[in-house]
This record gives C-alpha cells, sequence and structure tokens, in this order.
C-alpha cells in the first residue's frame, strides 16, 4: 500500500474521522482508523466503536492499493503536525511509514482481521438544506438531558411527516420542538427515530458545510441505525432505545397573555440580574403593561433588578425561571423580538420569536418552559 495526499486534506479527514473513536474501546482495535487506498484515487478513511462510525473520503495519488489500521489519535496528532507538504504514506510489512518532508514517522499497524464490518448506510430517506439543519440542531439539543441514567432523554427525536421535519427535545424542565422544510425521497413519508442529541450536534458542526445533507432512516422492523451523508463524509449511530415520551401534548392548546420582548434587551438584563442568583434559584419577572421587571435576590442576600421596556397584553403576571434555561431559548429563538405566551404564572410559558414587536410569531419553533416556585 503506498499513497500521497495533501498534508491538510489529509489532517482534516484524520481529525474528522477520529472523533468517533470510543475513549475506552472494548477492544484494542477499536482505537484504530482504518484507511482503504483506492487505485480510482480515493482514499477512504473509517472509524467505529459499535455505537457511531465514520467514513470520510478524499481524493490521493494511490500507487499501489491496499487497507490499513493504525492507532487514529496517534495519526491525527501527526498529521496536525506535518509541514505543509505532501504526505507519502507507505506500508512495509506491520509498519506504516509516514513521511512528509524531512519528517518521517514509523507507526505500528494493528490486525485488520480483528476489527469489525462497518454498518450499512440505510437507503436515503430524503435530503435537507444543510444550514437549517444545522440551525434546528443547534435549537433543539440545548433542551436535551446529560444524565445518561436517563438515556430516553439524552436523545432528539425526528419525526416526519411528508415534507416536515420535527425535531423534539426535552429534560423533564424544558422542551424544545423546531420544525423544518425537507425533501423527502418518498412522497408522504412518515417515520420517526430517536437520535443521541451529541450525535445530531456533531452531525451539524462536521456535516453540513456541504448545500445539502442527506438523511437516511431506519427503513424497516429491527433497523437500529440511522445515518448522515455530506460532502464525501458520512456517518451512522446506534439509535436510542425506548418509546420517548408524547411531550407535543404538553405545548398548551391556548395562551391567556403574552408579552413581547427585544431579545438582546432581555438577554442583557436576564444576565445582568442573574449575577447575584445563587446556584439553582430563580430569577423572577413581572410582565405589565408596557414593561417587564426582572429581579434575583431577596432577605439578607446580594439583590439585583432591572426594568426593560415591553409589549404585553393580558393581567399582570408574574413568574420565576432557571436563569440558564431562560438564557438558552431567548439564545435559540434567533429573532429581533422574543415572544413569552402564558396561561398562568406557574405554569409552563411558551417562548417563540418573532421579527418584528407587531408581527406575528413564527411557530417553526418552540421552546416550552417550567417556571420555579419562588417565595412571594
Amino acid at each position: 500500500m503506498k499513497f500521497t495526499v495533501e498534508r491538510d486534506v489529509l489532517a482534516e479527514a484524520v481529525t474528522w474521522t477520529a472523533r468517533s473513536l470510543p475513549s475506552r474501546p472494548s477492544i484494542p482495535v477499536l482505537a484504530g482508523v482504518r484507511l482503504e487506498a483506492s487505485t480510482a484515487g480515493t482514499l477512504a478513511l473509517s472509524s467505529f466503536d459499535y455505537e457511531v462510525s465514520a467514513v470520510s473520503e478524499i481524493t490521493a495519488d494511490v500507487s499501489e492499493a491496499g487497507t490499513v489500521l493504525v492507532s487514529g489519535r496517534l495519526l491525527a496528532e501527526i498529521s496536525r503536525s506535518l509541514p505543509s507538504k505532501p504526505v507519502e504514506i507507505v506500508v512495509e510489512g506491520t509498519r506504516a511509514v509516514v513521511t512528509c518532508g524531512s519528517s518521517r514517522f514509523t507507526l505500528l499497524t494493528m490486525p485488520l482481521e480483528d476489527y469489525p464490518a462497518l454498518p450499512t448506510l440505510p437507503p436515503a430517506s430524503g435530503t435537507i438544506d444543510a444550514h437549517a439543519f444545522a440551525e434546528a440542531v443547534s435549537q433543539v439539543t440545548i433542551a436535551a438531558s446529560r444524565d445518561e441514567t436517563l438515556p430516553l432523554l439524552t436523545g432528539v427525536r425526528l419525526e416526519i411527516e411528508g415534507d416536515t421535519l420535527t425535531l423534539l427535545a426535552t429534560d423533564r424542565y424544558r422542551l424544545a420542538m423546531r420544525e423544518v422544510a425537507w425533501n423527502p425521497s418518498t412522497p408522504g413519508l412518515s417515520a420517526t427515530a430517536l437520535v443521541r442529541a451529541r450525535t445530531l450536534s456533531e452531525v451539524a458542526k462536521s456535516l453540513t458545510s456541504a448545500g445539502s445533507l442527506s438523511i437516511s432512516l431506519p427503513g424497516g422492523a429491527g433497523s437500529e441505525i440511522v445515518g448522515f451523508e455530506a460532502g464525501g463524509r458520512r456517518t451512522t449511530s446506534l439509535l436510542v432505545d425506548g418509546d420517548y415520551p408524547p411531550v407535543r401534548r404538553l405545548f398548551p392548546e391556548a395562551t391567556t397573555s403574552h408579552a413581547v420582548v427585544a431579545t438582546q434587551s432581555l438577554v442583557e438584563a436576564a444576565r445582568r440580574v442573574a449575577l447575584v442568583a445563587e446556584r439553582n434559584t430563580p430569577i423572577r419577572l413581572e410582565f405589565s403593561e408596557g414593561q417587564v421587571v426582572l429581579e434575583a435576590g431577596q432577605g439578607e442576600d446580594a439583590q439585583a433588578s432591572e426594568a426593560i421596556e415591553s409589549s404585553f397584553d393580558g393581567e399582570t403576571i408574574t413568574t420565576a425561571y432557571n436563569p440558564g434555561y431562560l438564557l438558552d431559548a431567548l439564545g435559540a429563538v434567533g429573532k429581533e423580538f422574543t415572544r413569552i405566551s402564558f396561561t398562568h404564572g406557574t405554569k409552563p410559558s411558551v417562548i417563540t420569536g418573532q421579527t418584528a414587536i407587531d408581527s406575528t410569531e413564527d411557530s417553526g419553533f418552540r421552546y416550552l418552559i417550567q417556571p420555579i416556585r419562588f417565595a412571594g
């Protein structure tokens, strides 16, 4: 096996592929990245840990086709440190020799026969604009749980109905939902999948530089793999096992009052007031005609308050939120103005965005936040 490839191309491909390597591999070969060179002029790099696989295909000048398995993290570190010159890799027996300019590294190869077969990417279910998908993922994954003892809630539920893809995530204290248009491969397609939030975040970061992203959802009973492909890269992931709770019904059918506030003004005020909020204590918000007053701290503790302009429709209402959860929502709204809708001060509020203070709300993204009880 012998090939030459541009240093930057190799470094980027190895680094991306090595992201999927397990921190504690169950068998030694799973710490490796497999390189498969073809005389057609392509080099495929792959990694696998039984839950997630990653494959990156790049162009290379291949003199001798072949396959080799080497330490993924070591190859990534080496490739990033090499000078900006073409890199030659030659396999000699049980060693892979990496040469770049005057730099030369010799790596021990790992036994290919022990490496498991990569999962097959399911047929494409459809495509979506990569930027729109990345935005939707960033808006929803903030609400996914990070508690691994509740694996169901660490996932994001994907729901497909025709040309609409819906993403949902909750950690029991908040719920995020985003609807986005996509292009199904089969008209009228209906499907669901529960995907790890961290997998979707990695996909959004690394596969969305291309214009279009292909999504492959499970196609039948017993199928447990979801796949994503774009720009010569593809990744698969095992689905999260279990039945996701019916969270859509948590959104109220109607609300009795709502406030509209400039998003950036509310973000800045919330950040300032939250400076005196002790750990796990809320910030209080009182909405009335023309303003919202934010407060934190009480008694002999440090205290803060700030009033900002707000449009309000309804009876005066006071509520309280976890400041981190509120700021997450405001950061995800993506609109100049934020709309907060209420049924009662002690019941969940719905946060959406709108482009102007008097425009209609954009219900394509909705964030439900559970208030925190506070001493009045």
